[in-house]
């Protein structure tokens, strides 16, 4: 894992929960190419089915931008045991934590985002991302467009679902967190935080433990002392993706 502000993020929120921190498809020591989200549900049912083997109790999912999109992605297909790319994905998590994820694809709003399409959709953009970014995008991605996230979110209803959101977000508009939360319904909360930019690299004094600290009492099963969960080795897991 190369990216110094999320192992940031995961060391701040190992004083709560475990946490087990992995490289999607095309990112760092991965293997693969990048798709936005769609083939990325592999790594998260992976680490899902590791921290299952580990012996945690429960398990909750956390992932940012992209990573926010295939948590939401995967609990989705996981709770209604959904074939993607005529493959099941078999382990459902207990929660999820979406932050600055997007709720739908083909998003040029902003542009940091017509920045991202034009790395996706042109081979000199590819090999920009490849060479500067160290991030290998697969050309073919999309070609068959995956169900978006806003579409996902609506059958996870039942599951403890927060997202997580910055006011000073430069890739996406409000209109992105509140669609995900309209479409979860009751079972969903909503932060939207004045401070906070986008993703890792945009955290906010304070935020970081915040986060933990619910991510402690979902892994207690949303009762009971924070302090019971954080000191059990085995009591919850976060996988975290990005």
């Amino acid at each position: 894992m190369r990216y110094l502000a999320l192992r940031h993020v995961a060391d701040m929120l190992r004083k709560y929960v475990g946490v087990l921190l992995m490289d999607l498809w095309g990112h760092g020591r991965s293997s693969g190419s990048c798709t936005f989200g769609d083939r990325e549900v592999f790594d998260v049912d992976a680490g899902v089915g590791e921290a299952r083997r580990l012996g945690y109790q429960r398990v909750i999912t956390i992932g940012w931008s992209m990573g926010g999109a295939a948590v939401l992605r995967h609990a989705g297909l996981a709770k209604n045991r959904t074939l993607s790319h005529e493959l099941r994905v078999r382990h459902p998590p207990d929660a999820v934590v979406s932050v600055s994820a997007t709720s739908r694809w083909f998003v040029r709003d902003t542009a940091p985002m017509r920045r991202i399409h034009w790395l996706a959709e042109h081979a000199t953009g590819r090999m920009v991302a490849r060479g500067a970014l160290r991030v290998r995008i697969d050309p073919g991605a999309f070609v068959s467009i995956p169900a978006s996230p806003v579409e996902v979110v609506r059958t996870i209803a039942s599951m403890p679902l927060l997202i997580i959101y910055g006011h000073r977000d430069r890739y996406f508009t409000l209109e992105h967190p509140r669609a995900l939360a309209a479409a979860a319904g009751e079972s969903a909360q909503m932060w939207l935080v004045p401070e906070f930019g986008h993703a890792e690299a945009g955290v906010c004094p304070g935020l970081l433990d915040r986060i933990g600290a619910h991510l402690a009492s979902l892994a207690a099963g949303g009762a009971g002392p924070v302090e019971a969960v954080a000191s059990a080795p085995r009591g919850g897991a976060v996988v975290e993706a990005r």
